[in-house]
């Protein structure tokens, strides 16, 4: 009996669990992180543009390359580890290299990242950091670098993974234009686990900016949302008086309706984009499983004070624009009622002015039926009279008297059949 067969993607889903694992990092290290994006469209952009730059990199080194259609790729490239990874809307870059320089931060830790390959991405930079992963001395030392590395009122230091490091950044940009991260790491953590806290800081720090353009978005659509939510207030306030035709009214309320619905359909996608952000923004935090170190505020306070009242802004535009959109949506319904209210009223009275036409057309329909008769009846009379002339003499009446006589018979005659051809017409 031939094997049971496997569904054509059974390896492929169960290996993409398995493809993207976290790096196995020494201290002392460092890393340098980069993400990309496109401008706009970025979730419909050409990803192959996005593997020629990786190959342009890989090729500089001699490094292999990865198959066809690959989302993610780790390597070695010179003396430095590559990992990069292909998302919805970004790429990511990440070079380890083993050690750290004799200067903090040195700018020239970024050149794994060459300005002329830099300069060539297809897209803008969206974040980029440089991470200095170093062993546990003591406390004081820790605390002084610290201080000396980090702008003390925004600067946020945590110890994670039940003590495995003690972490710290304060989300500034330096001057070489990097974010930077200290990550000072316990004698017992191991080489996977400072992968992860390196890992989770570079999500932390992504998605924290891509969420923020939906921050963004929000503050550029505020303005016309107000604009738009005074027009529309008082255009309803409009609907209750009689000063303006129905009909006018609809025609800019379907105007602002279609406006409004416009910009839900291009704001929903950075919307929902930008939920989702925030979602691992805070998955990425609650998983370092952070404990307060020397009194500092932690990721997760920092992120409460400085990050969530932007992500509420963005909820709030989201929610107040669907409002705006559903409200105009009633108020167009409400007004299209109006509308054939009044349409309904004016064909009843178009009807009964018809019905009144047609009653006075059949007046005047009798009258010229009565009319009729009397033309009718002095042609008929004036016919038979001249039949009836040849009897006068015999029967020794005068012409005169014999058309007097025949005038009642034949107006009633004449009457008697205009009647009837009327009743067979009805």
């Amino acid at each position: 009996m031939p094997p049971i067969e496997d569904h054509p993607l059974r390896y492929r889903l169960a290996n993409e669990l398995h493809a993207r694992p976290f790096p196995s990092m020494k201290a002392p290290s460092t890393a340098a992180y980069l993400a990309i994006k496109r401008p706009e469209g970025a979730a419909a952009r050409d990803r192959e543009a996005d593997m020629l730059h990786l190959l342009a990199l890989l090729d500089r080194h001699g490094a292999p390359h990865p198959q066809p259609g690959a989302t993610h790729y780790f390597g070695r490239i010179g003396r430095h580890m590559l990992k990069w990874e292909s998302h919805t809307e970004f790429v990511t870059y990440t070079a380890f290299t083993e050690g750290v320089s004799a200067r903090p931060f040195d700018p020239r830790d970024f050149e794994v990242f060459p300005d002329d390959w830099l300069g060539e991405a297809p897209g803008v930079r969206m974040t980029s950091a440089l991470i200095r992963i170093t062993p546990w001395k003591d406390k004081e030392s820790t605390c002084q670098e610290i201080a000396d590395w980090f702008v003390p009122e925004s600067v946020a230091v945590a110890r994670v993974l039940d003590d495995a490091a003690v972490v710290a950044g304060d989300f500034r940009i330096d001057p070489a234009g990097h974010l930077r991260f200290s990550v000072t790491i316990s004698p017992q953590t191991g080489q996977r686990r400072i992968g992860r806290v390196v890992q989770r800081l570079c999500e932390i720090e992504t998605y924290k900016a891509m969420s923020m353009l939906g921050f963004s978005r929000a503050g550029e659509l505020s303005a016309r949302m107000g604009e738009l939510d005074g027009q529309l207030t008082k255009m309803i306030g409009d609907m209750t008086g009689a000063a303006t035709r129905a009909e006018d009214t609809l025609k800019s309320l379907l105007s602002i309706s279609a406006e409004l619905e416009s910009m839900v359909a291009q704001s929903s996608f950075r919307f929902g984009a930008t939920g989702a952000y925030e979602h691992i923004v805070h998955q990425r935090i609650a998983v370092l499983r952070e404990q307060r170190f020397e009194g500092r505020q932690t990721f997760s306070e920092f992120m409460m004070r400085r990050y969530d009242p932007a992500m509420r802004t963005v909820k709030s535009s989201q929610d107040r624009l669907n409002a705006m959109a559903d409200r105009a949506m009633r108020a167009g319904e409400l007004l299209r009622t109006r509308v054939d209210v009044e349409r309904s009223a004016q064909n009843q009275a178009l009807l009964e002015s018809m019905d009144q036409r047609a009653d006075m057309q059949l007046r005047l329909q009798k009258t010229v039926e009565g009319l009729s008769v009397v033309a009718i009846s002095y042609y008929a009379v004036s016919l038979a009279a001249y039949l009836l002339y040849p009897l006068a003499q015999p029967l020794g009446l005068s012409k005169e008297m014999l058309t007097a006589g025949a005038t009642p018979v034949v107006v009633l005659l004449v009457w008697w059949m205009i009647h009837r051809i009327r009743k067979r017409m009805l």
